[in-house]
């Protein structure tokens, strides 16, 4: 009797200890998501993305919206992930400035944080930052206007107008940055002309990369500068993403412009309502930076961190945050126009056919 108690009792030890560590196990597998808002199309499909290759890698996962852009909601949001034993997370800030005080305590309790999509600004606890190479993006968008405006075989002048993004947004310094290392030479010269004279960052940016202030200013740009089909001609908007380009296009649509007279806009992100913008005739090209590859290298990083492996970055100079250089992964980021984005989009299994229509 005593010896059958005794192997009940080292049973019931045994089957505690393997529930313990089950339970160790799962609180040292999990990864939290902080994303900004859920209001741009891009950080929904950001999160999804990376939530299902988490999981399907293993992972148990925390996915958290700031609600629309809210700096408190993410700071708590981080916090509750400290709190509840994350060992990575992965952030797009709201705000790349405002998690200084929030991530001491995650670098305390010894948590990866890697900075996605924008880098976390004043911070020594930011371990990583994976994105696209985003200077690329700028001079691809710049590029792509020098050429179809043949700027370098015509006399011009041409006409145009600059948009960037939210001033609180690192990447913008990259985005309109590799943009303007292609136009400025051409604005210079005189060949482009920007007529309302706004060509400085602080002036062409757009707060919280809204689609209603970027109407806002479009349509302020029109009436100033008497823009129209039938006026002044404008032959291109240089936007640094899609929801600043859906409000030049809102804008412009309402002056009247039509597929046939329309200026070329750039963007970025190829939102849904860009790409049926772009076979409607009223965007020129949209920025495909796809989600799913960003994810799949977040996964494989954070996998790396959880070994105890060498981490896998291809920038070591580039991104300072104001504290120090950041170890960067960097992907290639492509162009869509209207000739290539069902190859680009549709065949790739990113968007099905139905989702443009």
């Amino acid at each position: 009797m005593r010896k059958h108690s005794v192997v009940l009792v080292l049973l019931a030890l045994l089957l505690a200890s393997f529930i313990g560590c089950g339970k160790q196990s799962s609180g040292g597998n999990k990864v939290g998501i902080s994303m900004p808002t859920q209001s741009l199309q891009r950080w929904n499909q950001d999160g999804a993305n990376m939530k299902a290759q988490f999981e399907k890698a293993g992972y148990k996962v925390d996915l958290q919206y700031a609600g629309d852009n809210d700096i408190p909601t993410q700071v708590a949001q981080i916090e509750n992930m400290i709190a509840t034993g994350c060992k990575v997370i992965v952030i797009a800030a709201v705000d790349g400035s405002s998690l200084t005080e929030v991530l001491k305590t995650a670098k305390q309790k010894k948590i990866a944080i890697i900075a996605y999509d924008r880098l976390i600004m004043n911070s020594d606890a930011v371990s990583y930052y994976a994105t696209f190479d985003n200077f690329k993006v700028g001079t691809i968008q710049g590029e792509y206007l020098r050429d179809a405006l043949k700027l370098d075989s015509t006399d011009g002048p041409y006409n145009i107008e600059l948009f960037t993004g939210s001033p609180d947004d690192n990447n913008i310094n990259f985005f309109f940055g590799g943009a303007m290392s292609i136009l400025k030479p051409y604005i210079d010269n005189g060949k482009l002309v920007v007529k309302s004279g706004q060509v400085e960052k602080a002036q062409v940016a757009t707060p919280n990369w809204s689609t209603e202030e970027a109407q806002k200013r479009m349509e302020n740009l029109i009436t100033a500068n008497g823009y129209g089909p039938k006026g002044t001609v404008l032959h291109a908007v240089y936007s640094s993403n899609d929801s600043c380009a859906q409000g030049i296009t809102n804008a412009l649509v309402a002056a009247g412009y039509t597929k046939e007279n329309f200026p070329l806009v750039t963007g970025q992100d190829c939102d849904k309502t860009s790409v049926k913008n772009m076979i409607a005739g009223t965007q020129a090209m949209s920025i495909f930076k796809d989600t799913r590859t960003l994810a799949a290298q977040v996964v494989k990083m954070t996998d790396q961190i959880m070994k105890g492996q060498p981490v896998e970055v291809n920038d070591t100079k580039t991104y300072n945050n104001g504290v120090g250089v950041v170890p960067s992964f960097l992907c290639e980021p492509v162009f869509g126009t209207v000739d290539n984005y069902k190859a680009l989009l549709i065949d790739s299994g990113y968007y099905k056919e139905a989702d443009l229509q």
